[in-house]
Protein backbone atom coordinates (compact mmCIF):
# COMPACT_ATOMS: atom_id res chain seq x y z
CA UNK A 1 0.00 0.00 0.00
CA UNK A 2 1.38 3.16 -1.26
CA UNK A 3 1.61 6.63 1.02
CA UNK A 4 -0.87 8.44 -0.98
CA UNK A 5 -3.40 5.22 -0.78
CA UNK A 6 -2.91 5.33 2.97
CA UNK A 7 -3.87 9.29 3.06
CA UNK A 8 -6.63 8.83 1.21
CA UNK A 9 -8.02 5.97 3.34
CA UNK A 10 -7.20 8.05 6.59
CA UNK A 11 -9.18 10.88 5.12
CA UNK A 12 -12.12 8.87 4.17
CA UNK A 13 -12.04 7.03 7.53
CA UNK A 14 -12.05 10.65 8.96
CA UNK A 15 -15.30 11.82 7.36
CA UNK A 16 -17.49 8.95 6.95
CA UNK A 17 -19.93 9.58 4.16
CA UNK A 18 -18.12 13.08 2.70
CA UNK A 19 -15.56 11.47 0.46
CA UNK A 20 -17.10 8.09 0.03
CA UNK A 21 -18.56 9.20 -3.46
CA UNK A 22 -15.21 11.53 -4.32
CA UNK A 23 -12.62 8.57 -3.28
CA UNK A 24 -13.89 6.00 -5.25
CA UNK A 25 -11.29 6.57 -7.86
CA UNK A 26 -7.75 6.03 -6.49
CA UNK A 27 -4.69 6.96 -8.56
CA UNK A 28 -1.66 4.65 -7.07
CA UNK A 29 1.49 3.70 -7.95
CA UNK A 30 1.68 0.16 -8.94
CA UNK A 31 1.15 -0.72 -11.95
CA UNK A 32 1.26 0.92 -15.53
CA UNK A 33 -1.44 1.26 -17.29
CA UNK A 34 -1.73 1.67 -21.54
CA UNK A 35 -2.87 5.30 -20.56
CA UNK A 36 0.36 5.68 -18.74
CA UNK A 37 2.43 4.92 -21.33
CA UNK A 38 1.16 7.77 -23.59
CA UNK A 39 -1.57 6.04 -25.20
CA UNK A 40 -3.64 8.21 -26.81
CA UNK A 41 -7.08 7.26 -28.68
CA UNK A 42 -7.37 8.16 -32.38
CA UNK A 43 -9.24 11.24 -33.26
CA UNK A 44 -11.94 8.94 -34.73
CA UNK A 45 -11.96 6.21 -32.55
CA UNK A 46 -15.76 6.06 -31.59
CA UNK A 47 -15.06 7.69 -28.31
CA UNK A 48 -13.83 10.83 -29.92
CA UNK A 49 -15.21 11.18 -33.46
CA UNK A 50 -13.60 14.25 -33.81
CA UNK A 51 -14.11 15.24 -37.39
CA UNK A 52 -18.18 13.77 -37.51
CA UNK A 53 -18.76 14.83 -33.82
CA UNK A 54 -20.81 17.97 -33.69
CA UNK A 55 -19.22 20.82 -32.14
CA UNK A 56 -19.15 23.18 -29.38
CA UNK A 57 -16.20 25.97 -29.34
CA UNK A 58 -16.64 29.61 -29.36
CA UNK A 59 -15.69 29.85 -33.43
CA UNK A 60 -18.90 27.38 -34.16
CA UNK A 61 -21.15 29.77 -31.85
CA UNK A 62 -20.26 32.48 -33.73
CA UNK A 63 -20.81 31.07 -37.27
CA UNK A 64 -24.13 30.11 -35.74
CA UNK A 65 -24.78 33.33 -34.35
CA UNK A 66 -24.09 34.94 -37.66
CA UNK A 67 -26.21 32.60 -39.51
CA UNK A 68 -29.15 33.52 -37.42
CA UNK A 69 -28.37 37.12 -37.68
CA UNK A 70 -27.59 37.49 -33.76
CA UNK A 71 -23.87 39.09 -35.41
CA UNK A 72 -23.08 40.84 -37.97
CA UNK A 73 -18.78 41.05 -38.87
CA UNK A 74 -17.49 44.15 -40.33
CA UNK A 75 -14.99 44.35 -42.69
CA UNK A 76 -12.49 47.34 -42.22
CA UNK A 77 -9.61 49.16 -43.59
CA UNK A 78 -6.53 47.42 -44.09
CA UNK A 79 -7.38 44.33 -41.51
CA UNK A 80 -10.89 43.13 -42.88
CA UNK A 81 -12.56 41.60 -40.53
CA UNK A 82 -9.89 40.83 -37.64
CA UNK A 83 -10.82 44.10 -35.36
CA UNK A 84 -14.79 42.52 -35.81
CA UNK A 85 -13.65 38.92 -35.26
CA UNK A 86 -12.04 39.73 -32.33
CA UNK A 87 -15.21 42.16 -30.77
CA UNK A 88 -17.38 38.90 -31.31
CA UNK A 89 -15.13 36.74 -29.57
CA UNK A 90 -14.42 38.99 -26.47
CA UNK A 91 -10.89 38.44 -27.66
CA UNK A 92 -8.46 41.56 -26.30
CA UNK A 93 -6.30 43.79 -28.71
CA UNK A 94 -3.52 44.33 -25.90
CA UNK A 95 -2.99 40.27 -26.07
CA UNK A 96 -1.47 40.63 -29.67
CA UNK A 97 1.88 38.73 -29.93
CA UNK A 98 3.78 38.97 -33.51
CA UNK A 99 5.83 36.52 -35.25
CA UNK A 100 7.88 36.81 -37.81
CA UNK A 101 9.70 33.34 -38.15
CA UNK A 102 7.67 31.88 -41.67
CA UNK A 103 5.77 29.38 -39.62
CA UNK A 104 2.28 28.29 -40.08
CA UNK A 105 0.27 27.55 -43.01
CA UNK A 106 0.61 31.03 -44.23
CA UNK A 107 4.36 30.78 -44.37
CA UNK A 108 5.26 32.35 -47.31
CA UNK A 109 3.57 35.90 -46.36
CA UNK A 110 5.57 36.31 -43.07
CA UNK A 111 8.62 38.10 -42.73
CA UNK A 112 9.96 40.89 -40.01
CA UNK A 113 8.83 43.11 -41.98
CA UNK A 114 5.14 41.85 -42.48
CA UNK A 115 4.85 39.78 -39.01
CA UNK A 116 2.01 37.56 -38.36
CA UNK A 117 -0.22 38.39 -34.96
CA UNK A 118 -2.01 36.13 -32.64
CA UNK A 119 -4.33 37.13 -30.29
CA UNK A 120 -6.11 35.03 -27.69
CA UNK A 121 -8.47 34.62 -24.84
CA UNK A 122 -9.31 31.56 -22.37
CA UNK A 123 -10.54 29.47 -25.14
CA UNK A 124 -9.49 30.11 -28.83
CA UNK A 125 -6.45 31.88 -30.47
CA UNK A 126 -7.01 33.90 -33.36
CA UNK A 127 -3.99 34.75 -36.51
CA UNK A 128 -3.61 36.57 -38.97
CA UNK A 129 -1.04 38.21 -41.32
CA UNK A 130 -1.32 41.17 -43.29
CA UNK A 131 -2.37 40.03 -47.22
CA UNK A 132 -3.51 36.62 -46.15
CA UNK A 133 -6.75 34.82 -44.24
CA UNK A 134 -7.76 34.67 -40.85
CA UNK A 135 -6.93 31.29 -39.25
CA UNK A 136 -8.55 30.22 -36.02
CA UNK A 137 -7.51 27.01 -33.41
CA UNK A 138 -10.65 27.17 -30.59
CA UNK A 139 -10.69 24.97 -28.27
CA UNK A 140 -13.81 22.59 -28.09
CA UNK A 141 -14.63 21.49 -24.36
CA UNK A 142 -14.82 18.04 -25.35
CA UNK A 143 -13.04 17.58 -28.71
CA UNK A 144 -10.06 19.40 -28.33
CA UNK A 145 -8.73 22.22 -30.17
CA UNK A 146 -10.33 22.91 -33.81
CA UNK A 147 -9.01 24.61 -36.38
CA UNK A 148 -10.47 27.19 -39.02
CA UNK A 149 -9.96 29.50 -41.73
CA UNK A 150 -12.06 32.97 -42.50
CA UNK A 151 -10.97 34.60 -45.93
CA UNK A 152 -10.70 37.97 -45.96
CA UNK A 153 -13.07 38.60 -48.64
CA UNK A 154 -16.41 40.61 -48.02
CA UNK A 155 -19.05 38.33 -48.27
CA UNK A 156 -22.81 37.73 -46.02
CA UNK A 157 -22.68 36.45 -44.33
CA UNK A 158 -18.77 35.55 -43.62
CA UNK A 159 -18.40 32.02 -42.18
CA UNK A 160 -15.25 30.32 -40.95
CA UNK A 161 -14.01 26.86 -42.53
CA UNK A 162 -13.35 24.20 -40.34
CA UNK A 163 -9.20 22.94 -41.77
CA UNK A 164 -9.08 19.60 -40.55
CA UNK A 165 -5.41 19.92 -42.70
CA UNK A 166 -3.91 21.75 -39.52
CA UNK A 167 -3.41 18.55 -37.94
CA UNK A 168 -0.74 17.62 -40.14
CA UNK A 169 1.49 19.93 -37.87
CA UNK A 170 -1.61 20.17 -34.50
CA UNK A 171 -1.72 16.11 -33.82
CA UNK A 172 1.81 15.39 -32.86
CA UNK A 173 3.86 14.15 -29.58
CA UNK A 174 4.64 17.66 -29.38
CA UNK A 175 0.86 18.43 -28.75
CA UNK A 176 0.57 15.30 -26.69
CA UNK A 177 -1.02 13.55 -29.28
CA UNK A 178 -3.68 15.59 -29.36
CA UNK A 179 -5.32 17.81 -31.73
CA UNK A 180 -3.22 21.14 -30.00
CA UNK A 181 -1.41 23.93 -29.65
CA UNK A 182 2.41 24.39 -30.19
CA UNK A 183 4.84 27.39 -29.27
CA UNK A 184 7.85 27.28 -31.18
CA UNK A 185 11.31 29.30 -30.95
CA UNK A 186 13.26 28.74 -33.38
CA UNK A 187 16.50 30.69 -34.57
CA UNK A 188 15.50 32.87 -37.87
CA UNK A 189 16.81 34.58 -40.55
CA UNK A 190 16.72 37.50 -41.42
CA UNK A 191 14.39 36.87 -44.17
CA UNK A 192 12.27 34.93 -41.70
CA UNK A 193 13.26 31.41 -42.36
CA UNK A 194 13.36 29.23 -39.83
CA UNK A 195 17.00 27.36 -39.01
CA UNK A 196 15.93 24.47 -37.22
CA UNK A 197 19.42 23.05 -36.99
CA UNK A 198 20.35 25.42 -34.85
CA UNK A 199 18.14 24.73 -32.08
CA UNK A 200 14.61 24.63 -31.99
CA UNK A 201 12.83 24.72 -29.03
CA UNK A 202 8.69 23.48 -28.19
CA UNK A 203 7.94 26.24 -25.20
CA UNK A 204 5.67 26.64 -22.17
CA UNK A 205 6.37 27.95 -18.91
CA UNK A 206 8.85 25.12 -17.69
CA UNK A 207 11.28 26.25 -20.36
CA UNK A 208 14.18 28.57 -19.43
CA UNK A 209 13.90 31.71 -20.62
CA UNK A 210 16.83 31.98 -22.84
CA UNK A 211 15.24 29.08 -24.97
CA UNK A 212 12.21 31.38 -25.66
CA UNK A 213 10.49 33.77 -28.78
CA UNK A 214 13.38 32.39 -31.28
CA UNK A 215 11.13 34.07 -34.43
CA UNK A 216 9.08 36.03 -32.10
CA UNK A 217 8.85 39.86 -31.24
CA UNK A 218 9.09 40.55 -27.33
CA UNK A 219 7.80 44.12 -26.31
CA UNK A 220 8.27 44.89 -22.27
CA UNK A 221 11.11 45.03 -19.84
CA UNK A 222 13.00 41.78 -18.85
CA UNK A 223 15.94 43.80 -17.04
CA UNK A 224 19.33 41.53 -17.36
CA UNK A 225 16.88 38.64 -18.53
CA UNK A 226 17.72 37.28 -21.38
CA UNK A 227 15.94 35.70 -24.65
CA UNK A 228 15.92 35.14 -28.56
CA UNK A 229 13.49 37.08 -29.32
CA UNK A 230 13.16 40.18 -31.85
CA UNK A 231 16.78 38.70 -32.93
CA UNK A 232 17.93 37.24 -36.69
CA UNK A 233 20.98 35.54 -37.28
CA UNK A 234 23.32 36.97 -38.97
CA UNK A 235 26.67 34.50 -38.64
CA UNK A 236 25.38 30.79 -38.23
CA UNK A 237 28.57 29.82 -36.86
CA UNK A 238 27.85 31.70 -34.03
CA UNK A 239 23.61 31.78 -33.35
CA UNK A 240 24.28 32.39 -29.88
CA UNK A 241 25.19 36.21 -30.69
CA UNK A 242 21.95 37.08 -31.54
CA UNK A 243 21.31 38.26 -28.10
CA UNK A 244 22.30 41.46 -27.91
CA UNK A 245 21.36 44.71 -26.05
CA UNK A 246 19.72 45.86 -28.75
CA UNK A 247 17.30 42.85 -28.87
CA UNK A 248 16.18 42.99 -25.21
CA UNK A 249 14.02 45.72 -23.57
CA UNK A 250 12.08 46.53 -26.41
CA UNK A 251 9.20 48.99 -25.79
CA UNK A 252 7.28 48.95 -28.90
CA UNK A 253 7.56 47.50 -32.53
CA UNK A 254 8.23 51.40 -34.08
CA UNK A 255 10.41 51.23 -36.80
CA UNK A 256 10.44 47.46 -37.06
CA UNK A 257 6.99 47.27 -38.78
CA UNK A 258 4.36 49.59 -40.07
CA UNK A 259 2.64 50.29 -37.09
CA UNK A 260 -0.45 51.53 -38.87
CA UNK A 261 -0.96 48.04 -40.89
CA UNK A 262 -1.69 46.63 -37.61
CA UNK A 263 -4.25 46.64 -34.63
CA UNK A 264 -1.25 46.68 -31.47
CA UNK A 265 2.40 48.47 -31.77
CA UNK A 266 2.84 45.91 -29.22
CA UNK A 267 4.08 42.05 -28.75
CA UNK A 268 3.23 42.07 -25.40
CA UNK A 269 5.81 39.74 -22.95
CA UNK A 270 3.76 39.04 -20.37
CA UNK A 271 0.85 37.91 -22.88
CA UNK A 272 3.54 35.69 -24.48
CA UNK A 273 4.34 34.29 -20.90
CA UNK A 274 0.65 33.63 -20.22
CA UNK A 275 0.09 32.34 -23.92
CA UNK A 276 2.93 29.96 -23.40
CA UNK A 277 1.25 28.31 -20.01
CA UNK A 278 -2.24 27.99 -21.33
CA UNK A 279 -1.85 26.60 -25.12
CA UNK A 280 0.23 23.39 -22.83
CA UNK A 281 -2.91 23.04 -20.33
CA UNK A 282 -4.87 23.45 -22.83
CA UNK A 283 -3.28 19.91 -24.43
CA UNK A 284 -3.47 18.30 -20.73
CA UNK A 285 -7.12 18.89 -20.78
CA UNK A 286 -7.82 17.45 -23.72
CA UNK A 287 -5.53 14.39 -23.96
CA UNK A 288 -6.99 13.30 -20.05
CA UNK A 289 -10.65 13.81 -21.29
CA UNK A 290 -9.96 12.05 -24.51
CA UNK A 291 -8.05 9.05 -22.58
CA UNK A 292 -10.98 9.20 -19.71
CA UNK A 293 -13.38 8.47 -22.42
CA UNK A 294 -11.67 6.27 -23.86
CA UNK A 295 -11.42 3.80 -21.01
CA UNK A 296 -15.13 4.54 -20.45
CA UNK A 297 -16.56 3.34 -23.51
CA UNK A 298 -14.45 0.14 -23.63
CA UNK A 299 -15.63 -0.51 -20.41
CA UNK A 300 -11.87 -0.05 -18.64
CA UNK A 301 -13.56 0.73 -15.31
CA UNK A 302 -10.80 -1.01 -13.50
CA UNK A 303 -8.65 0.90 -15.31
CA UNK A 304 -10.07 4.36 -14.09
CA UNK A 305 -9.87 2.79 -10.68
CA UNK A 306 -6.23 1.99 -10.59
CA UNK A 307 -3.43 2.67 -12.76
CA UNK A 308 -5.21 4.13 -16.08
CA UNK A 309 -5.05 7.52 -15.36
CA UNK A 310 -2.38 8.44 -12.86
CA UNK A 311 0.66 9.59 -15.11
CA UNK A 312 -1.90 12.07 -16.75
CA UNK A 313 -3.16 13.22 -13.69
CA UNK A 314 -0.07 13.70 -12.28
CA UNK A 315 1.24 15.55 -15.70
CA UNK A 316 -1.58 18.02 -15.28
CA UNK A 317 -1.77 18.65 -11.62
CA UNK A 318 2.38 19.48 -11.42
CA UNK A 319 2.10 21.68 -14.44
CA UNK A 320 -1.32 23.10 -13.37
CA UNK A 321 0.70 24.02 -10.03
CA UNK A 322 3.89 25.44 -12.03
CA UNK A 323 6.26 22.77 -11.00
CA UNK A 324 9.28 23.43 -12.76
CA UNK A 325 8.63 26.93 -14.05
CA UNK A 326 12.41 28.64 -13.91
CA UNK A 327 12.17 31.41 -11.28
CA UNK A 328 12.40 34.82 -12.58
CA UNK A 329 15.40 36.81 -11.57
CA UNK A 330 14.35 40.48 -12.22
CA UNK A 331 10.70 42.03 -12.54
CA UNK A 332 8.96 41.49 -16.06
CA UNK A 333 6.87 44.48 -17.14
CA UNK A 334 4.55 44.28 -20.25
CA UNK A 335 3.95 47.35 -22.28
CA UNK A 336 0.29 46.85 -23.77
CA UNK A 337 -1.41 46.79 -20.88
CA UNK A 338 -2.64 43.22 -21.23
CA UNK A 339 -1.28 42.20 -17.35
CA UNK A 340 -3.66 44.61 -16.13
CA UNK A 341 -6.90 43.61 -18.58
CA UNK A 342 -6.08 40.10 -17.51
CA UNK A 343 -6.10 40.37 -14.37
CA UNK A 344 -9.17 42.13 -13.76
CA UNK A 345 -11.19 39.66 -15.40
CA UNK A 346 -10.61 36.87 -12.61
CA UNK A 347 -13.15 35.26 -10.48
CA UNK A 348 -11.84 37.37 -6.87
CA UNK A 349 -12.63 35.99 -3.37
CA UNK A 350 -13.88 38.19 -0.53
CA UNK A 351 -9.77 39.42 0.45
CA UNK A 352 -9.68 40.66 -3.43
CA UNK A 353 -7.35 37.30 -4.47
CA UNK A 354 -7.69 36.11 -7.90
CA UNK A 355 -6.18 33.16 -10.22
CA UNK A 356 -5.23 35.68 -12.47
CA UNK A 357 -2.89 38.13 -10.43
CA UNK A 358 0.55 38.15 -11.21
CA UNK A 359 4.04 38.26 -9.53
CA UNK A 360 6.33 38.83 -12.38
CA UNK A 361 8.94 39.53 -10.21
CA UNK A 362 9.70 35.87 -8.83
CA UNK A 363 7.44 34.18 -11.03
CA UNK A 364 4.42 34.15 -13.12
CA UNK A 365 1.31 34.44 -11.15
CA UNK A 366 0.79 35.36 -7.72
CA UNK A 367 -0.90 32.68 -6.66
CA UNK A 368 0.16 28.98 -8.33
CA UNK A 369 -2.50 27.60 -9.54
CA UNK A 370 -3.84 27.85 -12.91
CA UNK A 371 -6.67 30.17 -14.22
CA UNK A 372 -7.71 27.33 -16.43
CA UNK A 373 -9.58 25.30 -13.68
CA UNK A 374 -12.32 27.71 -14.11
CA UNK A 375 -12.38 26.59 -17.94
CA UNK A 376 -14.87 25.30 -20.26
CA UNK A 377 -12.73 22.16 -20.84
CA UNK A 378 -11.89 21.62 -17.32
CA UNK A 379 -15.71 21.70 -16.34
CA UNK A 380 -16.29 19.55 -19.50
CA UNK A 381 -14.00 16.09 -18.43
CA UNK A 382 -15.89 13.06 -17.14
CA UNK A 383 -16.27 13.16 -13.37
CA UNK A 384 -13.79 10.40 -13.21
CA UNK A 385 -10.91 12.45 -14.40
CA UNK A 386 -12.17 15.69 -12.33
CA UNK A 387 -12.21 13.81 -9.42
CA UNK A 388 -8.70 12.42 -10.24
CA UNK A 389 -7.64 15.53 -10.23
CA UNK A 390 -9.46 17.38 -7.58
CA UNK A 391 -8.11 14.50 -5.26
CA UNK A 392 -4.05 14.93 -6.56
CA UNK A 393 -4.51 18.79 -5.98
CA UNK A 394 -5.56 18.36 -2.33
CA UNK A 395 -3.27 16.04 -1.72
CA UNK A 396 -1.15 19.06 -2.53
CA UNK A 397 -2.23 21.60 -1.38
CA UNK A 398 -3.55 20.18 2.36
CA UNK A 399 0.33 19.54 2.67
CA UNK A 400 -0.37 15.70 2.58
CA UNK A 401 2.25 15.40 0.31
CA UNK A 402 6.18 15.51 0.92
CA UNK A 403 7.18 15.36 -2.61
CA UNK A 404 10.47 17.55 -2.68
CA UNK A 405 8.93 18.72 -6.20
CA UNK A 406 6.62 20.67 -4.80
CA UNK A 407 8.80 22.67 -2.49
CA UNK A 408 8.00 25.89 -4.25
CA UNK A 409 4.96 25.91 -2.74
CA UNK A 410 5.20 27.56 0.36
CA UNK A 411 2.51 26.87 3.39
CA UNK A 412 1.33 30.45 2.50
CA UNK A 413 0.76 29.51 -1.50
CA UNK A 414 -1.30 26.53 -0.33
CA UNK A 415 -3.53 28.16 1.89
CA UNK A 416 -4.05 31.20 -0.65
CA UNK A 417 -5.12 28.90 -3.37
CA UNK A 418 -7.04 27.01 -1.17
CA UNK A 419 -9.00 29.50 0.24
CA UNK A 420 -9.35 31.55 -3.42
CA UNK A 421 -10.96 28.48 -4.49
CA UNK A 422 -13.25 27.25 -1.67
CA UNK A 423 -14.66 31.09 -2.91
CA UNK A 424 -14.36 30.77 -6.48
CA UNK A 425 -14.69 27.61 -7.91
CA UNK A 426 -17.96 25.91 -8.43
CA UNK A 427 -18.52 22.58 -7.29
CA UNK A 428 -15.44 22.24 -5.84
CA UNK A 429 -15.79 18.74 -3.42
CA UNK A 430 -16.66 18.84 0.24
CA UNK A 431 -13.10 17.45 1.64
CA UNK A 432 -11.39 21.05 0.11
CA UNK A 433 -12.93 22.87 3.30
CA UNK A 434 -11.38 20.56 5.54
CA UNK A 435 -9.50 23.34 8.16
CA UNK A 436 -11.54 25.83 6.21
CA UNK A 437 -11.98 29.25 8.63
Amino acid sequence: MDDQFRLRRLRQARLPGVLLGVLTLLIVSVGVGDVDKGFVPEPNDPAIEYTSRPTNDLISVLNRDIKAGKVRLRFDGRQGYLPSVLEALHVPIESQMAVFSKTSVQAQRISPQNPRTLFFNDSLAIGWVHGGFIEAAAQDPRQGVIFYVLEQIPSEPPQFTRHNDCLNCHNSNNAMGVPGMLIRSQFTAPNGTTMPWLGNYVTDHRSPLEERWGGWYVTGRTGAIRHMGNAVVVDATNPESIVTDQTLNLQSLAGRIDNAAYLSPYSDIVALMVFEHQMHMMNLLTRIGWQTRYLLRNGNARDLQTTGLSASVEDLVDYMLFVDEPPLRTRIEGTSGFAQKFSAEGRHDRRGRSLRQFDLEHRLMRYPCSYMIYSDVFDALPSEAKNAIYERLWLILSGASTNAKYVHLSAADRQAVLEILRETKKQLPDYFQLGAR
